[in-house]
């Protein structure tokens, strides 16, 4: 495996770890919606794009955020046809505590790298997703 495909198995099971640890049951894979999901819902098409996944496969994820208590399939204002995705506040604790779990590792990145190694860490990193957009 590459050196980025390790640090990034690393860091997702991470913050996996941390987010299960803190109570809130999930599978990496849940990321996909947790992510990118706005904070009025998203449609679960938008979600699909944004993972580059098919919509089949983002509404199984959906499915199992929907039984865990995460989010909720409700009305879209402003289509009757569709469904929006919405955090429950299980969900948004869910995402505070990934959140949280963030910071730890950030913080052991200041650790590891000091302060000025974790900034350059995060002008590359920024530079790589920047060119790739």
């Amino acid at each position: 495996m590459t050196l980025l495909g390790q640090v990034y198995s690393l860091l997702g099971f991470r913050i996996v770890d941390g987010v299960v640890g803190a109570g809130f049951p999930q599978k990496p894979s849940h990321s996909a919606v947790f992510a990118q999901i706005g904070s009025d819902g998203s449609r679960l098409s938008t979600l699909a794009r944004g993972a580059g996944m098919t919509a089949q496969a983002m509404g199984e994820i959906v499915d199992e955020l929907e039984e865990l208590g995460y989010v909720e399939r409700r009305p879209d204002p402003t289509d009757r046809r569709a469904k929006l995705i919405v955090l429950t506040p299980r969900g948004q604790d869910c995402i505070a505590a990934g959140r949280a779990t963030i910071d730890g590792i950030e913080e052991r990145l200041d650790e590891l790298l000091g302060v000025d190694g974790h900034t350059e860490l995060r002008r590359v990193l920024t530079t790589v997703l920047t060119a790739e957009q």
